[in-house]
């Protein structure tokens, strides 16, 4: 096995960030093992991706059982069982008044179908975003994206019609809540008195939690008052819970912490446990405005992750994932504030559920990189798997599995204190 890797990764496309060196053979529940034996504590996921943790055995099973019966059938030629029973399980978990459902492969897929449907259903062609936003690398999606250049530098001129208004980030503002929640809200009725009229723009796009922008979550007044310009001017709201949804937050969607149903809602990573799924959720009114054949896709829905999803979502309410990610994150979250006391650089300490960010700073400014990254490669030295966000990827994410537990989440943190004492 070792001669594959040492053979064949050489020709693999540098694109990819190589973080890690680690080669891996296989996983369980919150661990990697690596070919030579090693384990890792994994809170990485993928990415948010392998939520129920690394083949949990519900969702292997059901992979199992829909590989043996049928690979793939495309939704355009035959309606699936898979796809029928996750419909089912997803309208007892989305806000009641989304009815209607469309399934592509990645979170950029669903982003596109999203503003596509948007569009489509207003006869407008302009999309608000926010700062720090991530959306995706397609050409489309990476003109709603603008959390770091490297996403975007070489590929302009990029598809127009995208504003970018100000993302409540209240450490970075300088700010409270209620400051922030003004500032922003002001600045975006700004936005649409200078820049994008009300009557040319289909929708405001945002993050109910800002992922690769520094894992910020928003007050729930600045979230409250987007819905109101919204209706006030005629504009879709559409969430990226891409990385927030599927119980990431402590709750299904990261709209339930905030009082606030969007008209849009775009779902992957966590709906499958790691098979390629995504959705565009929304109401069956604004669905119906889309031309038939306007929008579709080869493997969207595919019945295998279908299957996979079906099982994921009867895992995590069977397991009461939702609640164990709640606890374990006031636990994260609490010895992550305790080690801030002791190490000044942690700036701030902020998240919902598990999905949590310690922003580091020296003298009120973005801690070095390079400093960042050597704590993070400390800590895979002991064993903790751990990613940065953010502009200057000064922010490292927490994102353990949501079955992790109260032991797990004192080694991390025991690990992530050792690799600050070593390296700050």
């Amino acid at each position: 096995m070792t001669n594959i890797f040492d053979e064949n990764v050489p020709y693999m496309s540098p694109v990819w960030t190589r973080i890690f060196p680690i080669r891996a053979e296989r996983a369980e529940g919150a661990y990697i093992y690596s070919i030579d034996g090693k384990r890792y504590l994994d809170f990485t996921c993928g990415i948010g991706v392998t939520n129920t943790g690394h083949c949990h055995p519900k969702v292997v099973a059901a992979i199992r059982e829909q590989a043996g019966l049928f690979l793939h059938a495309q939704a355009n030629i035959v309606i699936h069982k898979p796809m029928m029973e996750l419909i089912g399980e997803l309208r007892s978990i989305v806000p009641p008044s989304m009815d209607g459902f469309f399934f592509s492969n990645s979170g950029a897929e669903a982003i596109e179908g999203a503003v596509k449907l948007a569009r489509a259903a207003t006869g407008k062609p302009n999309i608000i975003v926010f700062s720090g936003s991530f959306h995706g690398r397609t050409a489309g999606t990476m003109a709603l994206t603008t959390s770091k250049t490297i996403y975007r530098a070489g590929f302009q001129p990029l598809p127009a019609g995208v504003f970018v208004a100000p993302y409540p980030y209240t450490y970075k503002l300088g700010m409270n809540e209620d400051q922030a929640t003004a500032y922003c809200l002001n600045a975006l009725e700004d936005l649409l008195a200078s820049q994008t009229a009300p009557k040319e723009t289909a929708a405001i796009l945002i993050e109910p939690v800002l992922g690769e922008g520094g894992y910020v979550n928003p007050p729930a007044a600045f979230m409250q008052g987007l819905r109101q310009i919204a209706d006030r001017y005629g504009i879709l709201l559409i969430f990226d819970e891409v990385q927030s949804g599927f119980g990431r937050t402590g709750k299904w969607f990261a709209l339930e912490h905030f009082g606030v149903v969007p008209d849009i809602m775009t779902v992957a990573k966590g709906i499958a446990s790691g098979l390629p799924l995504s959705g565009v959720f929304s109401r069956m009114e604004l669905m119906k405005k889309w031309d038939v054949g306007s929008h579709g896709g080869t493997y969207g829905g595919n019945a295998v992750a279908c299957a996979a999803a079906v099982a994921t979502i009867r895992a995590m309410r069977e397991e009461d994932m939702i609640g164990n990610a709640a606890r374990r994150g006031v636990e994260l979250m609490s010895g992550l504030r305790k080690l801030q006391e002791q190490y000044p650089i942690i700036g701030d300490v902020r998240g919902l559920g598990l999905m949590i960010g310690t922003e580091l700073t020296v003298n009120g400014k973005p801690a070095d990189k390079a400093m960042v990254k050597s704590i993070i490669h400390a800590c895979e030295e002991e064993g903790l798997l751990l990613l940065t966000c953010g502009t200057y990827d000064n922010t490292i994410r927490w994102i353990p599995p949501l079955i992790v537990s109260e032991e797990q989440i004192h080694q991390a943190l025991d690990i992530f204190g050792r690799a600050l004492k070593q390296t700050v």
